[in-house]
């Protein structure tokens, strides 16, 4: 009987780890994909301005390279989650057919998964074949590949994140470039890639458990530079 709860409060627990994958995954390619929209828009901006102070000119340049830059980013996190969703499902497809031909190596293969969790061989394999004999392909697909049958990664959250992050990160430089008055637009424009470079180094760094103020510098510096260099590149020109 213990050893029935403590099994079903680690399916549980892989169940709502399976969901939060789903909303991180999300959540990841809509931080990336703001980031690449500051620093792609921002570039294009930067570059052009140093070149010419035609403000409509400027301005159309930012407009089509943020549209270019959101749906980069959608397609690419589209095909990268679409990928990884096929694979799972490969893998899936793959153990049902064991399941029918090889039922022993998928015993064996969830008795071996609880023996390394540090259950004794014997009662490992009498915890397996009961698995087995109830829901045979959610086991097997969740103790050898870390899948949660049916919850697969959506490829069009993924993409749509992207979308929509892209373009309001890149957003913000345009709008400062924009609209701030002449005298004034360089310093708005810093101003506006900094501020959203270090919100988006600071989610990224609360997703992934790291260090905030490391994660928020590292952003700020490499926007900077990013302006820095695409300066340089439309004064040459």
């Amino acid at each position: 009987m213990a050893f029935y709860f403590s099994n079903l409060i680690l399916q549980t627990a892989q169940q709502k780890k399976q969901t939060m994958e789903e909303k991180l995954n999300t959540l990841r390619a809509g931080v990336l994909g703001s980031n690449d929209g500051i620093l792609t828009v921002v570039g294009v901006l930067v570059s052009v301005a140093a070149a010419t102070s035609d403000r409509f000119t400027i301005f159309i340049a930012g407009l089509s390279d943020l549209l270019a830059c959101a749906f980069s980013m959608a397609s690419g996190e589209y095909a990268s989650v679409s990928t990884q969703k096929d694979t799972e499902e490969s893998a899936v497809s793959k153990e049902q057919h064991l399941l029918k031909t090889d039922f022993e190596s998928e015993v064996a293969a969830v008795k071996d998964y609880y023996v390394s969790k540090g259950v004794t061989p014997e009662t490992s394999l009498a915890i397996a074949k009961d698995l087995l004999s109830k829901k045979p392909l959610e086991t097997v697909v969740r103790v050898k590949y870390d899948i949660e049958l049916g919850h697969y990664l959506n490829p069009w959250d993924a993409a749509f994140s992207s979308l929509f992050s892209a373009a309001a990160g890149g957003i913000f430089p345009l709008c400062a470039m924009t609209f701030a008055p002449a005298a004034y637009k360089w310093y708005a424009v810093i101003l506006a890639v900094v501020l959203t470079s270090a919100l988006t180094g600071y989610i990224s760094s609360k997703l992934g458990n790291g260090l905030v103020k490391i994660a928020v510098i590292r952003n700020i510096i490499i926007a900077l530079i990013t302006v820095a260099i695409h300066y340089g590149v439309g004064k040459l020109f």
